[in-house]
């Protein structure tokens, strides 16, 4: 089955302290993007494509030193998750398939992580499937709502989330798998009716469940694949963490 990859690699370093992307700070040596990249390939997935943003030209030269071919696409305005996907609609359409779309600043997304949530993702003929994590402290993540077969009801943001639903401490990573076709007719449907404006991909999950169409979620077995960096303190406890669980990059 055809299978290609999407990283979302468009954020600036700025609160990072750093002039480039924020992909390219790194952790025990090496930039976060190439943590992703690695556990892609590792998955058996080679067709990989980078969405640019902040200092493209930055990625294009990280991109050129590699001994693979990986396809970049721009984003020139960064408008949210949901529109740097609608940026690689063309590489999307040309692809067809599954695509795993992953965030570039997520280190510790491993490639059995993304092997087996795609395994379940075509088992439960899925027109999408999240990869999600139970932690202890879910605040300010959006939260993973069940049906009664255990399917996805909804990816509820914590701010718009009940007293209810904040008890449930699964949440999204920000890590999918995508039937390809399904998630291309829904990407134009995507609206930016929110306060900041922007077009957010767990939308596109939403529109997919509304069209009748099955969506899942995968509990990855360390919640440490949802762990990102925004700021200097943040990339330090990445590299503690790297280094007290004994994490290496994949080659």
């Amino acid at each position: 089955m055809k299978k290609c990859a999407l990283i979302l690699a468009g954020g600036e370093g700025k609160r990072m302290q750093s002039d480039g992307p924020k992909t390219l700070c790194e952790v025990l040596g090496k930039p976060m993007l190439k943590w992703v990249i690695d556990a892609v390939r590792g998955a058996g997935i080679e067709d990989i494509c980078i969405v640019k943003g902040f200092r493209a030209e930055c990625i294009d030269e990280y991109v050129s030193t590699l001994p693979f071919a990986v396809h970049t696409v721009l984003q020139s305005e960064r408008l949210g998750t949901g529109h740097a996907v609608m940026m690689a609609r063309e590489y999307l359409e040309e692809r067809g398939g599954s695509v795993v779309i992953l965030g570039g600043d997520a280190p510790f997304i491993d490639s059995d992580t993304i092997k087996e949530s795609f395994a379940q993702h075509t088992e439960t003929l899925s027109g999408a499937t999240v990869i999600s994590a139970e932690v202890p402290c879910a605040d300010g993540y959006g939260r993973i709502v069940r049906n009664t077969d255990s399917s996805l009801a909804a990816i509820v943001e914590h701010k718009d989330a009940d007293e209810e639903t904040r008890k449930i401490n699964e949440i999204n990573s920000g890590a999918y798998w995508f039937d390809t076709n399904t998630l291309l007719s829904v990407l134009d449907r995507i609206t930016s009716d929110n306060k900041a404006k922007e077009y957010y991909l767990p939308d596109a999950l939403k529109l997919i469940i509304a069209d009748g169409k099955k969506a899942g979620a995968y509990v990855a077995k360390s919640s440490d694949v949802a762990l990102g960096a925004n700021d200097p303190a943040q990339l330090l406890e990445l590299n503690e963490i790297a280094i007290k669980k004994g994490y290496k990059p994949e080659a």
